[in-house]
């Protein structure tokens, strides 16, 4: 048996102001979350990314090819009723930041991630006064409580779409350092990206490229 999918009932997909920001409308019918409440977000730019998903949708609506849309839902349903425990587990990407734990060997690796790597610690450092110590391999380091405070505390005091966005970046990149970097526009998403994937670019340079991983 198939599951159930909903078909596209809708002309065109529009924005409209609304008090409290800006909500995407279905012909004469206003967009709702899965827990059915209002679709509004802060900005018009933003509705207008997620009216034109609607608007892209075919006979059939494919969640997957919409990320504006799943975005605003997770902000809404999600985060919007969960920030404090959000803003924890992302603390907890902090005490074990992918930046801090470099390679054993061998050095040619080590040295491209100390490159890329090291002024991202430095920035955070004289940034946020969050000192993160560094490891080689596997073994846990310890991150001093206060280090990781202020950075807890950075995340505490997002609105509840920034939070949902920032969720994103740290999962995503495996840093909290890098997620915070993309926020403050230290460097292009695409730099940032490339940073965060040092190890497996390495590897594919040795190895060639997993076509599944890929």
């Amino acid at each position: 048996m198939s599951e159930w999918a909903m078909k596209r009932f809708w002309d065109m997909a529009s924005v409209e102001r609304t008090d409290s920001g800006f909500a995407v409308v279905l012909d004469a019918r206003p967009v709702r979350t899965p827990a059915k409440r209002p679709l509004s977000v802060p900005t018009e730019l933003m509705a207008q990314r997620i009216a034109n998903e609607w608007d892209a949708q075919d006979k059939i609506v494919d969640p997957a090819s919409m990320p504006w849309t799943r975005s605003a839902n997770a902000a809404i349903d999600k985060v919007a009723t969960q920030h404090e425990e959000v803003t924890d587990h992302l603390a907890g990407y902090a005490g074990t930041d992918l930046l801090c734990y470099r390679a054993v060997g061998p050095e040619t690796l080590r040295d491209r991630q100390a490159e890329a790597w090291d002024p991202m610690l430095d920035w955070v450092r004289e940034t946020y006064g969050a000192c993160l110590s560094v490891t080689s391999g596997v073994m846990p380091v310890e991150q001093e409580a206060a280090d990781i405070e202020r950075l807890a505390a950075v995340a505490r005091g997002m609105s509840v779409f920034q939070l949902t966005g920032f969720h994103d970046l740290v999962t995503l990149s495996g840093s909290f350092v890098i997620a915070l970097a993309a926020t403050e526009s230290l460097e292009t998403p695409e730099s940032l990206w490339s940073k965060s994937r040092i190890d497996e670019t390495w590897q594919i340079e040795q190895w060639g490229e997993d076509e599944e991983a890929a």
